[in-house]
């Protein structure tokens, strides 16, 4: 497994990557979807953003997001890492982020079916929690500060 580690690290860190440029995205795409103006002459606008936002979800995030809970948990067994307090606080923001990724799948839902009822300034704010999430994660597989 020695010489397969920095494989599997590597896959974990691009797939990170991919999974954090589609959660920062995808909530860029609802402030856009939700500024257009109802009625039929945003229609076509409404439709593309739609199909972004599914092929967003199923075609980048949702892969990235399976490959990095696999190269993650390979890493944390493999190497014994999984009782550090660095590591388990890394698992929880972790987990908040596949939480926040489940209820940004069920606004792509929403927008799908046109019963988005939020502002284009919901999406601002809530673009901006992936990101803290992800300093938090980033510090703590980096620094691996001891906790308790």
């Amino acid at each position: 497994m020695s010489e397969l580690y920095p494989w599997i690290k590597a896959g974990h860190v691009v797939s990170f990557i991919a999974w954090m440029a589609a959660m920062l995205y995808l909530p860029r795409l609802f402030v856009y979807h939700a500024s257009l103006a109802p009625g039929p002459a945003s229609a076509a606008q409404s439709e593309t953003f739609k199909v972004m936002e599914r092929r967003l979800l199923k075609a980048i995030m949702n892969p990235a997001m399976i490959a990095t809970w696999i190269f993650g948990l390979v890493l944390a067994v493999s190497s014994g890492l999984y009782a550090s307090a660095w590591l388990q606080a890394k698992f929880v923001l972790v987990l908040a982020m596949s939480g926040i990724h489940g209820w940004l799948a069920g606004m792509v839902k929403d927008f799908a079916a046109d019963r988005n009822r939020r502002g284009h300034k919901f999406y601002r704010v809530i673009n901006e929690v992936p990101t803290l999430l992800m300093i938090g994660i980033v510090i703590l597989a980096v620094v691996k500060p001891a906790l308790w």
